[in-house]
Formats: structure tokens, C-alpha cells, sequence
């Protein structure tokens, strides 16, 4: 799963770094400002560093990233970086709601179109996509909204086909909860048959 990155108010964590050297997963970073611990690498690609605060996972432009008296440290505090992650994810949460509704089109992690939202059941968090003749079982926290404003299925199309339950003509379809689902004259699916989809999605 992709990690958009952080966006950090240059006026707070621009720094110069002093080493060019990658951080390695598992150090620890200092504040500059209290000289607290803000929290630890847990990967680096080469470009962007994840930094786990405790709270939540960050990544960083290893340019806000530098070496100061043996120690790494950003010109941060670890409640500045968590209350910008938190509200990162508030504003994410939200257009998640705004796009996350049913006939909404759905796309796949590769970017290719994956299907329509046909039911939701927020009672038993299960989101039901149409996928051609077939049903997948998804949870909400299985989709994003990306960059351009899609409806995103965090898993690629392969994965999704994987997920997919063909729906036999004239089987009946239902959510987890039990609420009858009209699929579209192809017939209706059985709600076991959804059970049997989220559970490969969840893995």
C-alpha cells in the first residue's frame, strides 16, 4: 500500500542535513527543538524515510532528515508531526465519506477499473463490488481516494479477480446483515458467498 507523502510546513522542518548517508531502519530521530525522541526509522527506499512516531507512521523526504552530534534529528516535535499526520488523515477520511457511496466507480490499486460500489452494510463495515459477474466483499478501510479524486480498492486488479465470487443466475444476494441486494438483472448472490470474498480480501 502506497503512503502519500507527509505534508510538512517547510518553514518548521527545513534543515540542512549534515551527512548524505540513508538512515537505516530502526534508528531512532531527535528533536532540534526539545531534543526529544520523536520516534523511529522503519524503512528508507532511498528517497522517503517512514518514520513511526507511536501514533503514526510518517514519511519523509530524507531531506528533513540530519545528523547532528552523532544523533538524527528533525526540527520537529513528535506532537507537531502527529497532529499534522492526524489531520492528513481527517481530510482523507472525509473524502473517503464524500466518494465512497453506492454506483460509485471503483478503481484498483494498478489504476484500472475494478468495478461499481453495488451495497454498503455500515452495520457489518462490508462495502459490495459489482466486478462484471461477479461480487467482491470489501471492508471501508480497503479504499482511499487517490490523487485524482478515484475511489480506490486498496488491492491490484489481480488481487480483486482473486476476491471475486461469480454469482450464479438467479442466486440470491444479500449483505452480512441480511439486506436483499438487487444485481442489476443478473440475478442475486447469496450473502455466503460475500463472507467468502472479505475473507480473502482481509488477508
Amino acid at each position: 500500500m502506497k503512503l502519500a507523502k507527509l505534508a510538512l510546513l517547510a518553514t518548521t522542518l527545513a534543515v540542512t542535513p549534515l551527512a548524505a548517508n540513508a538512515q537505516d531502519a530502526g534508528t531512532t530521530v531527535y528533536s532540534q527543538i526539545d531534543e526529544s525522541t520523536v520516534g523511529t526509522i522503519e524503512s528508507n527506499d532511498g528517497t522517503t524515510a517512514v518514520l513511526d512516531t507511536g501514533a503514526y507512521k510518517a514519511p519523509l523526504p530524507l531531506s528533513y532528515l540530519a545528523e547532528r552530534e552523532g544523533k538524527w534529528t528533525i526540527n520537529a516535535t513528535k506532537d507537531q508531526i502527529d497532529g499534522m499526520m492526524a489531520q492528513q488523515a481527517a481530510q482523507a477520511a472525509a473524502q473517503l465519506d464524500t466518494a465512497l457511496t453506492v454506483g460509485s466507480s471503483v478503481v484498483s490499486a494498478d489504476a484500472q477499473p475494478a468495478g461499481t460500489v453495488l451495497a454498503m452494510d455500515s452495520t457489518e463495515d462490508q462495502i459490495l463490488v459489482k466486478r462484471g459477474t461477479g461480487l467482491v466483499s470489501l471492508k471501508k478501510e480497503h479504499f482511499a481516494v487517490d490523487g485524482a479524486g478515484n475511489l480506490t480498492a486498496l488491492y491490484t486488479l489481480e488481487q480483486l479477480a482473486t476476491f471475486t465470487t461469480e454469482v450464479p443466475e438467479g442466486a440470491e444476494v444479500r449483505t452480512a446483515s441480511g439486506e436483499l441486494v438487487d444485481f442489476a438483472g443478473t440475478g442475486m448472490a447469496t450473502s455466503a458467498s460475500a463472507t467468502t470474498a472479505t475473507t480473502g480480501a482481509s488477508e
